[in-house]
């Protein structure tokens, strides 16, 4: 048996668990706006970097070290930019994350890079609000988003998108949801749904399972008949490699569900663990992931300036600093404002390219990939710029 979801585990934090975290609900979103300081580019800019050193959930002290680690890394690559790097320890608590946003505004920070757990973001966001700073935060958490905080964690809306839209495009565009009851599963579902009804595909039918193996079990019949009652050529999945899916993909065809007639889809990351990718079942399904070249250019620098591999959101450290040395490079005042943020040429990242929204959400520009003879292969490259298609 799978393990349950634990709802106090909610935090942007592991690729291969993507889809069940960072969504913790904003403890008060606040509105939308496009405030910011005024820098003086010719000096070095304060930057301040919040981590979770100090945590007592396991691993958080190596995550808060990569990403102080790759945000050092992408500092060494700007050129004709300095910035001021201090590193702010939230020890992963929300009340912790706030006071620390406030002593390094207060010391000079002109934007705030993290925290990484959604609560902490958020926390960190109310607290700088009034002294006009932005928060680039971790988080994959939409809910979080809005005002003077970001996003800049892979959100479900950028791979449902990215999915959806090449499947209308394949034929393969009536498409049932698989999704769990839990908070997870029904933020999958609604992203899900929503890049359906921005596309020409179509919502063929949803199926909710209780998350543990009885449910999936339960719930094999009904996925069966409302495929073939509504004629669906597509299943998209919200479960991770770490729950239901290898369940799924082995119940499903077992049950007359073919993947070699009903494509699969997966709103996280097919290839993490890579004992993934063994599995029968998972053969031919499509999922979304960050341009393969760029990120794994990025694992190989790191690994040869540190010695290991980064963690799996290390890099988000990288475009964060990315962006701001974009932005500060241009030699403006306003760079760290929201409207300098949300400029729609968007940034280069480790994965690829990225924009953040006004609204606080990002658009990362993702490649579709599926699994052929254990290996991933891509199917659809990731776009080198928004002003292409589907864009």
């Amino acid at each position: 048996m799978f393990a349950v979801f634990n709802p106090a585990r909610k935090i942007a934090l592991s690729a291969m668990a993507l889809a069940a975290a960072a969504l913790l609900s904003a403890c008060e979103p606040v509105a939308i706006g496009g405030g910011g300081p005024s820098i003086n580019t010719s000096k070095p800019v304060p930057v301040a970097l919040l981590v979770p050193r100090g945590s007592a959930q396991s691993g958080d002290a190596v995550l808060a070290q990569s990403l102080e680690n790759a945000a050092r890394l992408a500092i060494a690559d700007l050129q004709n930019v300095q910035i001021d790097l201090r590193v702010y320890d939230t020890a992963g608590d929300a009340g912790t994350a706030a006071a620390v946003a406030q002593q390094a505004v207060g010391e000079g920070a002109k934007i705030i890079l993290g925290p990484v757990y959604a609560q902490a973001a958020n926390a960190a966001g109310l607290a700088v609000l009034n002294q006009n700073i932005n928060v680039l935060s971790f988080s994959n958490n939409v809910n979080i988003a809005g005002g003077n905080v970001f996003v800049l964690g892979p959100t479900f809306n950028n791979s449902a998108e990215r999915l959806v839209s090449f499947a209308a495009r394949q034929g393969k565009g009536n498409i049932v949801v698989v999704h769990s009851t839990d908070e997870a599963g029904q933020q999958g579902r609604a992203a899900i749904t929503n890049a359906i009804s921005g596309s020409g595909a179509k919502l063929a039918g949803t199926v909710a399972y209780e998350r543990s193996q009885q449910g999936v079990i339960n719930s094999i019949p009904q996925v069966k008949a409302t495929v073939d009652g509504t004629g669906a050529d597509s299943l998209f999945f919200t479960s991770t490699t770490a729950g239901a899916l290898p369940l799924y993909t082995q119940l499903l065809p077992e049950a007359g569900v073919s993947p070699a007639e009903t494509q699969y889809i997966g709103l996280t990351r097919w290839d993490i663990p890579a004992q993934t990718l063994e599995l029968p079942g998972v053969q031919g399904g499509w999922f979304a992931l960050p341009d393969p070249s760029k990120a794994q250019a990025f694992r190989a620098r790191y690994q040869s300036t540190y010695g290991g591999a980064p963690h799996p959101i290390g890099g988000l450290a990288y475009d964060g600093i990315a962006a701001i040395g974009a932005l500060v490079g241009a030699g403006k005042s306003d760079a760290l404002t929201g409207a300098a943020l949300t400029q729609s040429a968007g940034f280069q990242g480790v994965g690829g390219i990225f924009r953040l929204r006004p609204d606080g959400t990002n658009e990362r520009g993702l490649a579709v990939a599926t699994i052929q003879n254990k290996q991933v292969v891509v199917i659809d490259p990731a776009p080198q710029s928004f002003s292409g298609a589907g864009f």
